[in-house]
């Protein structure tokens, strides 16, 4: 008998290509993973996907993991490498971030390595919802994310993607995919990347179309030695201060480029157009009514050496004061046209496609209360065992669609009882709160004229809706209240900027607590 001949297994060394795709819902991350796989495979290689999903962004942000190698031409018939299921940090030779905090996140994990890493980013931002939800401002620092970039990766790659895939009219994964293309980081020509796009049968024009912009993009920036450039940051635009076609609005246009310095303009122009979109032009006629008398103030105080500093703050502050967010404002918010043509361009909704948008409802009965004639929601207030029974009956919150006609009838004809607002509860309250405010600033002027700015622009604390609102007016009112014992002092106005900054610093005011036990030391 002949004995069979022996074999003996060989084990391949050869190291996979990691890929790492950091996005979040809506941004076509598992399109571009499929893309790559598809892509790996008809070039001969074996390729395989992994995901875990996770809630870090609005719809949940997801790392995509790729392993990719080439099949041997000597290997045997159906063996295929066993490929690992989750990303190893140091280990990873593409990252991909569909945002560019995505790609902050990918480097803190260590995913993205000097030795190893080809980072592609998108420069544009979503904001996550832990941004959102400090007081002040907790958006994270591009230029941070791209100092570490610079560090941390082989090769950065970054430009703003989102830009070009809206001009496509697809998604920011085509454009990533076009990035990738043109890095030359997988081993393929461009002509079978756009193959895999059609291949896949979906929006195959527009992804092309984005593909193409991503792909010119990316090879443009390689002919530059210069690593990426951190987008600018949008400058603040302000509505003009000039006629609209409205001849009421108008005259008031005309009455404050006779009244104000030129280097007011551009807050008065906002102001005057808040106030008058909150309720109407006789509103916004009080509105320049209390500017001018503080105008006078600043004129008296020889602001005009300091750029009319008081006029312009207040004319921002003063309107935030008189246009406030109640139940009257939101339900006329929520029934724009405007809102529904936002939503719908943020959805690529299709032309004959139906958006629906669920609101949650919760009211307390303070809001209810305030939105009333002043007698009957005063009558209610003083009754604490009727007010606490309606309580029970409209503070439940309920989910209601406003792209139904029942709803959004409903919520137009609260809007529209805005007309009714300068009788109500809430407007008696908000008018003495605002005056008490203004008294303050008219005293402090002529002894200390940055401690009055500091007390105008501490207006910012108050502001939302409903639990929102109130603890904003809490804050607002002990920052006050820690600024009486600061009058005299020359650091006074450093003082309360100070106090202004920890009560944005956390929703709790812990921060804000602590500064004011700074403040009562020194009494």
């Amino acid at each position: 008998m002949t004995a069979a001949p022996s074999t003996q297994s060989r084990l391949d060394t050869t190291r996979p290509l990691a890929i790492a795709v950091m996005a979040m819902g809506g941004q076509g991350g598992g399109v571009l993973v499929d893309w790559i796989v598809a892509l790996c495979e008809s070039q001969g290689w074996s390729a395989q996907s992994t995901s875990v999903p996770g809630v870090a962004q609005r719809t949940g942000a997801t790392v995509y993991f790729i392993e990719a190698m080439p099949i041997p031409q000597d290997a045997p018939r159906g063996l295929k490498p066993v490929l690992s299921l989750m990303v190893v940090p140091g280990e990873v030779d593409i990252v991909i971030g569909a945002e560019l905090m995505e790609a902050g996140r990918a480097i803190q994990r260590g995913f993205v390595t000097p030795d190893r890493t080809t980072l592609i980013a998108s420069a544009h931002r979503h904001y996550a919802v832990a941004e959102k939800q400090v007081p002040g401002d907790g958006i994270g620092s591009s230029e941070a994310v791209y100092a570490a970039a610079s560090v941390a990766a082989k090769r950065f790659i970054a430009f703003d993607m989102a830009v070009l895939a809206e001009q496509a009219g697809s998604a920011v994964s085509a454009v990533l995919f076009g990035a990738v293309a043109a890095a030359n980081v997988l081993p393929f020509a461009r002509t079978a990347f756009e193959e895999t796009v059609r291949a896949s049968g979906v929006g195959v024009a527009g992804s092309l179309r984005a593909f193409a912009l991503g792909y010119e993009r990316t090879q443009s920036n390689a002919t530059s030695d210069a690593p990426p450039l951190v987008p600018a940051a949008n400058a603040k635009t302000y509505p003009a201060l000039t006629p609209v076609g409205h001849a009421g609005y108008d005259a008031l246009v005309a009455r404050a480029l006779k009244a104000f310095p030129p280097e007011t303009y551009d807050m008065v122009g906002a102001g005057l157009q808040r106030t008058v979109d909150f309720q109407d032009v006789a509103y916004g006629g009080e509105y320049l009514d209390l500017l001018r008398g503080l105008l006078a103030l600043d004129q008296e105080t020889n602001g005009a050496a300091r750029g009319f500093a008081l006029t312009r703050t207040a004319a921002k502050y003063l309107a935030v004061a008189m246009a406030y967010d109640d139940v009257y404002r939101v339900a006329d918010l929520k029934t724009r046209g405007t809102r529904f043509e936002r939503v719908r361009n943020e959805v690529a909704a299709a032309p004959d496609q139906l958006v629906y948008m669920t609101e949650y409802m919760h009211p307390r009965m303070d809001e209810v209360c305030g939105s009333l004639p002043r007698w009957l929601g005063r009558f209610i207030e003083n009754r604490p065992g009727l007010f606490k029974a309606l309580d029970k009956i409209v503070n439940k919150g309920r989910r209601v669609q406003t792209g139904t006609i029942r709803w959004f009838l409903v919520l137009y004809m609260l809007g529209g009882m805005r007309r009714f607002r300068r009788g109500t509860l809430r407007h008696f309250n908000e008018v003495q709160h605002r005056d008490a405010w203004l008294d303050r600033v008219r005293a402090a002027a002529p002894k200390d004229y940055g401690l009055a700015v500091e007390l105008l622009a501490t207006r910012r604390l108050v502001k939302g809706y409903s639990d929102t609102h109130a603890r904003g007016q809490s804050k607002f009112d002990k920052v006050m209240a820690g600024a009486a014992k600061l009058e005299g002092r020359p650091d006074a106005a450093d003082w309360v900027r100070r106090l202004r900054e920890a009560a944005l610093k956390d929703e709790d005011g812990i921060a804000l607590s602590g500064a004011l036990k700074t403040v009562d030391s020194f009494v």
